[in-house]
């Protein structure tokens, strides 16, 4: 079956054209032209990732994205105009997994749905493989069910914060910088900066002091990058 794309953007010019280029790649797409109409076809068409738009009537994509987490954990990527820093960060705070500034390259587009979508299914549970659950302390990932537990409650993650969480983890209390960082969350794929995963580490802190407010377990080591202090 193929993997299900949704497109949201009021440009009908950028409807068009990326819908034929995710079609020749292989992807099914549903493409919508404004937010409200978007939500109510996620909820009846669910979809594998959505790329979504920032400024578009009746529903930003800012707005939508709130409204779909608080739904679903699907991948989404931000469609942004050139500049647009605030509502980046905004977006990544949110929950996006990446964003794309306009003008993009449709190659470009492509290679990063690709890569958040192979992400997504090495999270997922494999009949032929064990269970691969790392427990350090008060923290436990679950690749297998992308599933991350502080104290036994459950924090809600994106595949790339996990990717992220799951590589601070992996040599606790030895320092990651963000180039190593970045290469965990997103392979091969490049021209991310420094900045996004800044936000990403934020937003990950601030799910785990969600659900314990004296969390501290990820450190900014400054200059250098950051580590995962074992408890």
């Amino acid at each position: 079956m193929k993997q299900r794309i949704a497109l949201v953007d009021d440009d009908k010019n950028i409807l068009t054209s990326v819908t034929m280029a995710l079609e020749s790649a292989g992807f099914a797409v549903s493409a919508y032209s404004d937010g409200e109409t978007a939500l109510k076809g996620l909820l009846t068409d669910p979809a594998d990732l959505a790329v979504l738009d920032i400024k578009m009537p009746r529903m930003d994509g800012i707005e939508l994205l709130k409204k779909i987490r608080e739904r679903s954990a699907i991948p989404v990527v931000f469609l942004t105009s050139k500049g647009d820093e605030i509502d980046q960060l905004m977006g990544l705070r949110l929950g996006a997994d990446d964003y794309i500034t306009k003008p993009f390259s449709q190659k470009l587009l492509l290679e990063r749905i690709r890569a958040i979508l192979r992400r997504k299914e090495l999270q997922q549970p494999s009949s032929t493989s064990a269970p691969q659950i790392q427990v350090l302390g008060s923290l436990t990932l679950d690749e297998g069910r992308h599933l991350c537990t502080w104290k036994g409650k459950a924090v809600d993650m994106t595949v790339t914060e996990f990717l992220l969480v799951k590589a601070l983890t992996e040599h606790p209390g030895h320092v990651k910088s963000r180039e190593q960082l970045m290469d965990s969350a997103y392979g091969e794929i490049l021209d991310v900066e420094d900045r996004t995963v800044d936000s990403h580490i934020k937003r990950i802190r601030k799910k785990f002091r969600d659900v314990d407010p004296a969390f501290d377990g990820i450190e900014t080591v400054y200059g250098a990058g950051y580590r995962y202090n074992h408890d």
